[in-house]
Formats: C-alpha cells, sequence, structure tokens
C-alpha cells in the first residue's frame, strides 16, 4: 500500500509499518470520529430496516411454535456463511449428517464444519442467558465453531500470537490486500470493542451493530473463523438487545449474494473512514433479509395449514396421529420409521402404515432408495429454505 494511501482518513485507524517491514492497520476505537452523519438516506435506511425487522418479529410470533423456525434458519446461516468461507456443502448434507445418514466415506468433506456452526451458534444463545456478549463469550463460541475440523490446529478458542492477512490464496504477507493488527495489540482492541458494545449512548442499536461487525472483522482477532464469529455476532447482538425475541435475522445470505461488495465496503471503512456508506449497506442487508425471512414464515404458516387439512381429510383415525408427526417433521424434518413409533407409541408395523399413508399425501418423501434403513425427509418444508424459486401455498 503506498504512502499516500497510508495518510488517507485516519477515521477508522491508521497502518503502521512493523520492524520486518510490513504494513498492519491499527484500529480506532468506536464510535468514529468525527462522528456518524445519520441523516437523509442513511436515516431512510435505518427506518426502512427498523420496521422490516418489527415485521419479522411479529410474523414469527404468529408461528405455532416459533422455535421451530429457528431450527431450519440457524440451519440455513450455517451453510451460507460457512460456504462464504469456501465449504461446499449444501442444506441437504447438513440435514442428512445430522441424522447420521453418511458412513465416513460417502460423507462430504466439509459438512462437520457446517455442523460445528450450529454447535457454536447454538452454544452461545444458550450462553446469552447468562453471559452478554463479551470477548469471553465469543472466546468459547470460536472454540466450539473450530472443535475437530479444519483450523482446529488453530488454536480454537484463542486468541491468536502471530500476524495473520487477508488476500488471495497463496499471497504472502507483503502482497495482502489487508493486514489486520499485530497480535499485541488484539487484546485492548477487543477490549475496547466490549467496552463500546456495553457503554450507554444515542446510538441506534442497528447502526450500533453494523460498526461492532465491521470493527470486528478488521480485528480479525483468531487465525480463522473470524468471519464466521462476526456474522454470529450480529445474530447474538439482535437478540440480546430484544430486537428480536428469537434469532431469526442472519445476514449471510446478503452478504454472500453481495460478497465483493460486502469487502470492499469494510475496506473502505479502513483506508478512507467510509464508516456510513459501510452503514448503509449493512442496512440494506437488513431490510432485505428481514423480509425474505418475513416471507418464508408466511410460507410455514400456510404449508403447515395444507398440510393439516390433508391428514384431517385423508387419513381417518389415524389423523391425530398424522398430526403429531407433522409437528415432529418442523424440528426434525429428516426421520426414520423408529422415530415414528416412538413417538407415538406404537409398534414398528403400525409406525410403517402411518408414514407410508403420509408419504403418499406429499408431505414426506423416502430418499435413501433403500429398503431398510429407510429415510424420510419433509421435503417441501426443506425446500422453503433453499435459494430455489417457491410455489405459493396461501
Amino acid at each position: 500500500m503506498s504512502e499516500s494511501q497510508t495518510e488517507r482518513s485516519s477515521r477508522a485507524g491508521r497502518y503502521q509499518r512493523q520492524l520486518t517491514g510490513y504494513r498492519a492497520f491499527i484500529p480506532t476505537a468506536l464510535p468514529p470520529d468525527p462522528p456518524l452523519r445519520i441523516q437523509g438516506e442513511l436515516q431512510a435506511l435505518l427506518s426502512k430496516a427498523d420496521r422490516a425487522l418489527g415485521r419479522l418479529d411479529g410474523s414469527v410470533q404468529t408461528l405455532p411454535n416459533p422455535d421451530l423456525f429457528v431450527f431450519m434458519y440457524v440451519r440455513k446461516e450455517a451453510v451460507l456463511s460457512s460456504q462464504i468461507e469456501g465449504t461446499q456443502s449444501s442444506l441437504q448434507d447438513l440435514l442428512a449428517a445430522e441424522a447420521e445418514l453418511f458412513d465416513p466415506e460417502t460423507k462430504p468433506r466439509d459438512v462437520d464444519e457446517v455442523v460445528n456452526y450450529v454447535k457454536a451458534m447454538n452454544h452461545g444463545l444458550r450462553r446469552l442467558a447468562e453471559l452478554p456478549v463479551s470477548v469471553r463469550l465469543i472466546r468459547e463460541i470460536h472454540e466450539q465453531l473450530l472443535q475437530g475440523v479444519r483450523g482446529s490446529r488453530l488454536t480454537p478458542g484463542e486468541l491468536r500470537r502471530s500476524q495473520n492477512w487477508i488476500g488471495p490464496g497463496g499471497c504472502t504477507l507483503n502482497e495482502a490486500s489487508f493486514v489486520p493488527p499485530p497480535p499485541e495489540v488484539v487484546p485492548e482492541a477487543l477490549g475496547e470493542l466490549e467496552r463500546f458494545l456495553h457503554q450507554q449512548d444515542d446510538l441506534p442499536a442497528l447502526i450500533k451493530i453494523g460498526l461492532v461487525h465491521a470493527q470486528f472483522e478488521t480485528i480479525h482477532p483468531f487465525l480463522d473463523g473470524n468471519g464466521r464469529i462476526g456474522r454470529l455476532l450480529i445474530t447474538f447482538l439482535l437478540t440480546e438487545g430484544g430486537i428480536l425475541l428469537k434469532p431469526v435475522l442472519y445476514l449471510s445470505h446478503y452478504f454472500k449474494r453481495h460478497r465483493q461488495a460486502y469487502y470492499e465496503h469494510l475496506q473502505a471503512v479502513r483506508d478512507r473512514g467510509e464508516w456510513e456508506s459501510w452503514l448503509a449497506f449493512f442496512l440494506r442487508g437488513v431490510a432485505e433479509v428481514s423480509a425474505e425471512a418475513t416471507d418464508t414464515a408466511r410460507r410455514i404458516l400456510a404449508l403447515r395449514e395444507t398440510h393439516r387439512v390433508a391428514i384431517t381429510e385423508r387419513l381417518g383415525r389415524a389423523a391425530g396421529n398424522g398430526h403429531k408427526v407433522l409437528e415432529m417433521l418442523f424440528d426434525r424434518p429428516i426421520v426414520k420409521v423408529g422415530d415414528i413409533a416412538d413417538l407415538i407409541g406404537t409398534t414398528y408395523t403400525a409406525a410403517n402404515n402411518l408414514v407410508t399413508r403420509i408419504a403418499e399425501l406429499g408431505i414426506l418423501k423416502e430418499m435413501t432408495g433403500y429398503t431398510r434403513n429407510r429415510r424420510f425427509r419433509y421435503e417441501s418444508y426443506v425446500k422453503l429454505f433453499s435459494d430455489e424459486p417457491q410455489e405459493d401455498l396461501s
């Protein structure tokens, strides 16, 4: 990076030459100085994002069991956030892995990383009941994320003790597009970020969350997993602040769709202090993803009602047990006959007959092709969380 570039706006921090010759970025503590200009377009985007979040929160509360919506949304986020970091596993792969459908030879190479993401998110959500969003919580989540997978040799849960950098695969430190602060600066920078998180100020909550995400990505405190942890932080902060009663806003879909713009906005903050431009991009994402999630909640209600009617009209005396199975599928979209037998307390044969009848209604789809040890998937529900165009069931 040229000298003239390093002398540009130091609003977000400054580049400092290190002893070995490379330049690392030293972030300035939040909030930005000069203060943010929340007016005009940025004010309008903030209002739109707030309204969209409110509609999402209300629509989720109308679901019979909002936690079932959370179940699948957590998994969709795990897949998308991991794909940004280069994994190839799909939502179908994740669900199959959790249902123990794969043997070691056929299991996708990176699906365990996505499984770990789900574990890390759920761990963080549980811990929020007793621990605020903090450096301690971030380290716990990071340990869960990297346990036993690619990157596990890179000290899970521990702040880095060596320099990292961001750039094309195989690039050297001197060729990097961005070099985060040196390791000795990281603890202090994270401490300042934690203080900013919990200090009382007049900043709107979404503005503050957008600032925190960008600052975390700039500090890049771990040797691996920084992007995934930074995206998880957004959800944790929305939940901790009571902005959403359930953790149902995940921006990885938006960041993946606009990946280049995402990286460019973050870099523009560092190079030129363009906080307002980053926040406008962030708020557009909040509004866009909130609207998509609100629509998904509506489709879940419509799907559930369609299938409840079909079960009532077509299963006769078995309808009661059919409804029990349907509710189970929202929490566990891949099942085997034995699961159904346990749920309704009947014989394997009776459960198998019920599963067959539900499959004939188009609710369940056999996914293994086996005659034994078969697995059935709630296909239309899983598809609601895919990126494919959906038929409107309302």
